[in-house]
């Protein structure tokens, strides 16, 4: 119990983190030791065994499942799991608190996280290349005119799009140093998700207090195509990322630094154009939630000390081959 306790903390760490722009899931897991544990849990998993799904009830098939769900360790996973997601419900409960009372403080938060990612990860940064000079400008101008689009409030909210958002927001979880909220944030769905996961649940509540279906289909429908692009996204995406980091290290890790910096003009958008008049009270409100945003990051950067980007090298990401 105190074992599970413990990696139970380590969710909410870690959901804590990626519910804010700027800090990453990934990061936190590398902070508390468990890192490597995640990211040989998510490897394990064998898209084959879903074969075996149907005939459950052959012994064989039977093993190879209960096998394949030992070395993904699912015990672990499913406690990390709900930690995340109680940590997230609150911060992201918190985060529309504030955004309802005051956006431009909000946003200049979000500012100094991201700003503080892109620096505390500048190191990584090569521009030594033709590629790696063209992924720095690609990242850069990619992040630019989505975070512009973003900034309007015109990215569609559909399915398909909630789907491919939770794919990608997901992969922070295996990739220290780029946060799941933020690119959200950059494709225009941190808002909207934030509002449906709290919709879901109120509304959930009330149909189990004898209220109607009707007013839980729409959040519903959301979190459900955000999770299973989520699902999808751990299971496919983070392996397309892990061999991106293994073969291409330096052209992905400056393509992630480049898509951060050209984000920035999201937050600063929304802190220039924020209603209402700019007494000094208010500029430096801004100012000093920018500075704190800046420096949680920074602060932990610091205790992560040398982040490392691809697996041991004792470890094999690839599933081992089974006999049929």
């Amino acid at each position: 119990m105190r074992e599970l306790l413990s990696i139970y903390l380590k969710g909410v760490f870690m959901g804590i983190a990626e519910g804010v722009p700027g800090v990453s899931g990934g990061t936190i897991a590398l902070i508390t030791g468990i890192y490597e544990r995640l990211v040989g849990a998510i490897a394990a998993f064998d898209p084959r065994v879903v074969t075996d799904l149907p005939r459950a009830y052959d012994s064989e098939a039977r093993g190879r499942i209960v096998s394949m769900l030992r070395e993904m360790d699912v015990v672990f996973l499913a406690v990390l799991l709900a930690g995340m997601i109680s940590a997230i419900v609150a911060v992201t409960g918190a985060i529309l608190s504030v955004k309802e009372s005051n956006p431009a403080v909000l946003y200049g938060f979000f500012f100094g996280l991201i700003a503080a990612s892109a620096v505390a990860l500048w190191t990584e940064v090569r521009l030594d290349t033709n590629a790696e000079r063209a992924a720095a400008v690609v990242g850069f101008v990619a992040a630019f005119l989505l975070a512009g689009v973003s900034s309007a409030t015109s990215v569609p909210h559909s399915p398909v799009v909630l789907f491919l958002a939770g794919g990608f927001a997901v992969t922070a979880m295996v990739l220290p140093g780029v946060s799941g909220a933020f690119l959200l944030l950059l494709f225009g769905q941190y808002n909207f998700m934030s509002n449906a996961l709290h919709d879901f649940i109120d509304e959930a509540i009330a149909v189990l207090r004898g209220g109607s279906l009707d007013s839980l289909v729409g959040p519903a429908v959301a979190v459900t195509s955000f999770c299973a692009g989520a699902a999808v996204g751990v299971l496919t995406f983070a392996r397309v990322v892990e061999w991106a980091l293994s073969n291409y290290r330096e052209v992905t890790l400056t393509f992630l630094v480049a898509l951060m910096v050209g984000a920035l003009r999201l937050p600063a958008a929304e802190v220039v154009t924020a209603e209402g008049a700019w007494p000094v009270a208010r500029v430096a409100a801004v100012a000093l939630a920018t500075l704190a945003g800046g420096a949680a990051v920074l602060l932990v950067d610091y205790y992560t000390d040398d982040l490392d980007y691809v697996e041991d090298e004792h470890t094999d990401p690839t599933p081992a081959p089974r006999n049929d």
